[in-house]
């Protein structure tokens, strides 16, 4: 028998392993206990994960009718026990796992660390959105940490460019997974900061498992962030991976082409704006410049205006009335005032002892005292008399 006879087709093969694991009773009801990691829930409702230990993994799919009957989402991260089939998807010659039943089996170790540093980090303040930073509204420079090869970088790139050209792009290549990759990216995240290199700085890296979000999952990135002056926006994985990272950023964004979205304003968008300000400023100019010349008229309609000089005589002649009357006044209360000193004149003058001294009386003193009464002299008392003409000395007999 020639050699070309005995051979057989991929798909030959693929069908007889098939055929061969479905004849294995064990392999047909097999439950295995594992890890989640790279999981995805697909828009039809399957699932499709990877189950894993510290030596093997294995791919699993679960299909709609079978994910409906579980009582919680599965997570990268988590350990599970999977009920189901072994088979081999005959395409791809791959065999996995057809789970039809599925329940926790506790959380895994990277879960375990990663719910422990939020809580820690939380409790600590690092979340606190009053803590977070305002993303400028126009940027001069947007700093990327990301590594330089990949569709993520030329994703931002692509979008900032065209939503605003004027924006520069500072790149700070980073290892965004494996082995000391948290140390690189807190050390970008310094160098963003102490250089000022950027006004925004954006946190990227496409999706993926679990151990290779993990760097941003990191204390140290997470406290470098806290300490960033820059505003920072993290965009790790796909919209539905949360890391640490997103949580301590000022803003999360939900893929690298969102945070460009956010960082950059676009232009168009700007110019709008301004037209629509420039509008609204040249309105109300206008509508100032309308009521100012309004008054302006109104003002100039009124007598004192167009006849200004009469209204300054007019003041002139109350003015010269007030003086009038003032100097009526001053002249009625002169009179008055003399008329009432000439009266007193007159009584101050008929009390007047002179006026008594011409009448032909006399006034009698004695030792420098005025005599009222003969009771106050005595015999021989020698007196001084007064007369209107002048003074004599008399003897009292």
């Amino acid at each position: 028998m020639k050699y070309e006879e005995m051979a057989i087709s991929v798909t030959d093969l693929n069908k007889y392993v098939k055929n061969k694991i479905a004849d294995d009773e064990y392999l047909n009801n097999i439950l295995v206990k594992g890890e989640i990691s790279n999981f995805k829930h697909h828009y039809t409702g399957h699932m499709y994960f990877t189950l894993k230990d510290e030596n093997s993994l294995i791919k699993c799919i679960m299909f709609k009718t079978y994910t409906s009957n579980l009582k919680f989402m599965p997570k990268d991260g988590m350990k599970v026990m999977v009920f189901g089939t072994v088979s081999v998807f005959e395409r791809d010659g791959v065999y996995q796992i057809y789970c039809k039943a599925m329940q926790e089996d506790g959380m895994g170790s990277l879960y375990t660390a990663y719910e422990e540093l939020k809580a820690k980090l939380e409790k600590e303040g690092l979340f606190d959105v009053a803590h977070k930073k305002k993303i400028p509204a126009m940027p001069k420079c947007i700093g990327v940490l990301t590594s330089n090869t990949g569709a993520v970088i030329r994703d931002i790139i692509n979008v900032s460019t065209r939503r605003n050209p004027n924006v520069y792009i500072k790149l700070l290549p980073v290892p965004v997974q494996g082995e000391g990759a948290a140390v690189k990216i807190a050390e970008a995240i310094r160098t963003m900061n102490e250089q000022k290199l950027a006004d925004v700085i954006i946190l990227a890296r496409g999706g993926g498992s679990l151990e290779d979000l993990w760097p941003f999952n990191e204390e140290i990135v997470a406290r470098e962030i806290y300490n960033s002056e820059l505003p920072v926006i993290s965009s790790v994985g796909h919209e539905t991976d949360f890391t640490i990272a997103d949580f301590v950023a000022d803003l999360r964004a939900p893929t690298p082409s969102a945070a460009a979205e956010l960082a950059v304003p676009n232009i168009a968008d700007v110019a709008l704006k301004i037209n629509s300000y420039k509008n609204r400023y040249q309105l109300a100019l206008k509508k100032k410049v309308e009521f100012m010349r309004l008054r302006y008229e109104k003002c100039m309609n009124q007598r004192v205006f167009k006849e200004p000089l009469q209204k300054i005589q007019e003041k002139y002649i109350v003015i010269d009335m007030k003086i009038k009357s003032m100097q009526n006044s001053a002249e009625a209360m002169y009179k008055d005032k003399k008329g009432n000193a000439m009266k007193l004149i007159a009584k101050l003058d008929a009390l007047s002892p002179l006026k008594t001294l011409i009448r032909g009386y006399s006034i009698v003193s004695l030792n420098g005292k005025s005599i009222k009464s003969a009771k106050d002299l005595n015999k021989d008392d020698e007196v001084e008399l007064r007369l209107s003409d002048g003074s004599a000395k008399a003897k009292i007999l």
